[in-house]
Parts: structure tokens; C-alpha cells; sequence
């Protein structure tokens, strides 16, 4: 592609709805990566065990600035 249509290709995506922009995404991550059906159904099988153990009181939840401090403290462990 020249690179005066790339610009004006990029220029024009500015100007577009966020929900036509992440269509757009979305179409351009799948033709790089196309979905795997049999890897699709174990991430929702995963995501509904996480989903069954948190409605059930089976995990315990950890907010999330908690995590970020434990983890800049293991990676700063002299601060």
C-alpha cells in the first residue's frame, strides 16, 4: 500500500465511531490469529469454574491494588 492511502486509510479511522473502531480490531486480530473453537471452549469452561468458585464462596477474591503493591514489593524488595 503507498504510503499516501496508509495515511489517509489511518487518517480516516480517527474519525470513526469506538464502536466501528473495535470492529475493525477485532476483524484485523482475527485474520492475524483466527480463533481455535476447541481452545475458545476451554477458556469459557475455565471462565465459568472461576465464575461457580467466587459465586460459592470455593476462592477467596484479592482487591486488586493489593496485588500490585505485593508485586512491585517483590520487585522492589529494598523500597
Amino acid at each position: 500500500m503507498l504510503a499516501s492511502k496508509q495515511k489517509q486509510l489511518l487518517e480516516e479511522i480517527d474519525i470513526l465511531p469506538i464502536d466501528l473502531k473495535t470492529k475493525i480490531v477485532d476483524k484485523i486480530l482475527t485474520s492475524i490469529t483466527p480463533s481455535n473453537s476447541f481452545i475458545d471452549a476451554l477458556w469459557i469452561k475455565e471462565a465459568n469454574k472461576r465464575k461457580k468458585d467466587i459465586e460459592t464462596d470455593q476462592t477467596s477474591l484479592v482487591d486488586g491494588d493489593e496485588v500490585f503493591e505485593k508485586i512491585f514489593h517483590r520487585l522492589n524488595p529494598h523500597k
